[in-house]
């Protein structure tokens, strides 16, 4: 593998190789999670790297989830996140008018009961 490489030429990390395109790097860091996800016979959890190699991995493939997915360990989700967002305004959206709604006629209500009050403490 081409990082183990740059570990003897550059002391601190595989990760810090200047030699690497970005390319080669991604691809480190997908097969640094299947090699993982291989020994272990599970999903690799961040607990299972050192904090030098959780940070590279998630610098290349993004959130530990996402790093995942693009190492082809873990299923995309099947909803996507903008189309979660909009369902979640088109709930709060009909909450708001429902309570809304709701507000309106406990508040007539009040009112007609309070009004009620008055007639018979006057009579």
């Amino acid at each position: 593998m081409i990082g183990f490489l740059c570990r003897i030429r550059n002391k601190k990390s595989i990760f810090w190789c200047n030699d690497m395109t970005n390319q080669e790097k991604t691809l480190t860091a997908i097969n640094l999670l299947k090699d993982k996800a291989e020994l272990l016979g599970r999903l690799p959890q961040k607990s299972d790297f050192d904090s030098e190699t959780v940070c590279f991995i998630k610098q290349k493939l993004g959130p530990w989830p996402r790093a995942l997915e693009a190492a082809g360990l873990k299923a995309p989700p099947v909803v996507s996140t903008k189309e979660k967002s909009r369902l979640k305004r088109l709930r709060s959206r009909k909450n708001r008018k429902l309570k809304k709604h709701t507000d309106t006629s406990e508040n007539a209500v009040t009112i007609v009961k309070t009004e009620e009050n008055r007639n018979e403490s006057i009579e």
